[in-house]
């Protein structure tokens, strides 16, 4: 490409056919004044008179390449900076018991809450043609049942974070089944404060979204009073009760014949206290009884929590005409610098090899 103010000097490219004209017309004429050339007409020619036309061809190629050299050829290249402050989100999912409970759908075949969390909640990570995903935040997993783990820290491995969601499991024994949604929002709260100073200066916001079907049973911890400890942490809680209403179908196995069967089960969920953890943090409390109304919660939690995403442009141009040419095969000269040689062999050779008689 060329500058845009010098381009108009291409236009002095037209004159170089009436360089040439005027070149070839002043050869036609004889330079000594001879009776006859009919003795000369058998002769073959020599290699300099069949190479007469180099020092013209020479000179017009230097007048070429100042020309444009005076265009200014440049060569852009593109550079991008981009500045970003994403979000540090802890998914705390539910796995207790009664995630078993076959209410919700995936591709219009009956599965379990938990099933429904892991498809919605992957793509909210990884985005489909609803959802953007979260590809500049951290985003870590913390699953809970009588006992809260963390799964994984916030991290930026997505693929890494859904194969873990996609690992979880509902807690089936006994023992190992509770709610302690208080618990895991404080070990939620601990990994997010736990970041490095890097992570946080990177950092627009911190989010907890905790998904549940129960009451707080189990743990140590109050969920309010853990709340209370992310809002101190600047940590914005939104939490999701998920299931329907009064009954819902759970899958039992027959004692004596070991098929699964269904049954209905009553349902509570403790959703006064979902309300005031949400609230003393900043966040919203959302309530999801099917697949539809699940994505639709993560839908409007993705336009709630957008990270910011800058990207400056910069283009530096190397002028061609004073600077190096770099091509395929190496490094050439500038135009410029190719002229004077191309001038400089003209000299030479129209002076020494290629010199006329002068008239």
């Amino acid at each position: 490409m060329f500058h845009g103010p010098s381009a108009w000097f291409l236009l002095l490219l037209f004159l170089v056919p009436l360089l040439i004209w005027w070149m070839v017309k002043g050869r036609s004429k004889t330079a000594i004044s001879f009776s006859s050339t009919g003795l000369l007409a058998g002769l073959s020619p020599t290699w300099k008179q069949r190479l007469q036309w180099v020092p013209n061809a020479l000179r017009v190629a230097a007048i070429v390449l100042l020309i444009v050299a005076l265009a200014r050829p440049q060569e852009g290249r593109k550079h991008t900076v981009v500045d970003s402050e994403g979000i540090a989100i802890e998914m705390v999912v539910d796995r207790s018991g009664s995630m078993q409970a076959m209410d919700f759908q995936v591709d219009g075949q009956p599965v379990d809450r938990l099933t429904a969390v892991k498809d919605v909640a992957s793509k909210f990570i990884s985005g489909d043609d609803q959802l953007s995903g979260r590809t500049s935040d951290l985003v870590g997993l913390v699953t809970f049942a009588r006992h809260a783990d963390g799964i994984a820290p916030p991290t930026l491995d997505h693929p890494y974070m859904i194969k873990q969601l996609d690992n979880t499991q509902i807690a089936m024994d006994r023992n190992e089944d509770g709610t302690a949604i208080g618990d895991a929002l404080g070990l939620a709260v601990e990994k997010l404060s736990a970041l490095g100073d890097g992570d946080k200066q990177k950092l627009k916001s911190k989010v907890v979204i905790l998904l549940t079907d129960g009451e707080n049973n189990a743990g140590d911890v109050d969920p309010v009073v853990a709340a209370e400890l992310a809002a101190t942490m600047d940590v914005k809680v939104y939490t999701i009760g998920v299931g329907t209403k009064g009954q819902a179908p759970v899958p039992v196995i027959d004692p004596f014949t070991g098929r699964k069967t269904f049954q209905m089960a009553q349902v509570n969920i403790d959703e006064a206290t979902l309300k005031k953890v949400a609230e003393a943090t900043g966040g919203k409390y959302f309530r999801a009884t099917d697949t539809e109304s699940l994505e639709k919660i993560y839908s409007e939690i993705d336009q709630l929590e957008k990270s910011r995403v800058e990207a400056q442009h910069f283009v530096d141009y190397r002028e061609l005409a004073i600077e190096p040419i770099h091509a395929g095969i190496g490094t050439l000269p500038p135009f410029v610098l190719i002229a004077f040689w191309l001038l400089a062999a003209q000299i030479v050779l129209s002076n020494t090899v290629f010199r006329k008689i002068t008239e």
